[in-house]
């Protein structure tokens, strides 16, 4: 089973540009089937989906996101990163990398998360 560990700052000013990255261990993240799932969870509410990047290096993104949500990956340092612009203080939230074996077929296997504060 793949370990995920989020990284990226805990503090954002409205506006700017947000960056986490999960580092995975365990096993490539261009393993076959699995594919790598970005989810927050806001304050006192349920849980978002944001996107995913498959193991193949398509990307699928929650559409109610519009264009400031972006994925990449670096296959030598293993790991994929989420970027997302233009952040308001609606963008406050846990945010879990997640590994799955097939878009929407479950998590296998969760990060710790991460808490992102947007606030000036």
């Amino acid at each position: 089973q793949v370990q995920l560990q989020e990284s990226g700052p805990g503090l954002v000013r409205p506006s700017q540009t947000l960056s986490l990255t999960c580092m995975v261990s365990g096993g490539s993240i261009t393993m076959d089937t699995l594919y790598w799932t970005w989810i927050r969870q806001f304050p006192e509410k349920g849980l978002e989906w944001v996107g995913a990047m498959r193991w193949s290096g398509s990307i699928y993104l929650n559409p109610l996101l519009g264009s400031r949500i972006s994925i990449s990956r670096d296959t030598s340092k293993n790991q994929v990163t989420l970027q997302m612009t233009s952040t308001t203080l609606e963008d406050t939230a846990m945010y879990y990398c997640a590994a799955e074996e097939g878009l929407g077929a479950g998590i296998s296997s969760w990060g710790k998360g991460i808490l992102v504060t947007v606030s000036s």
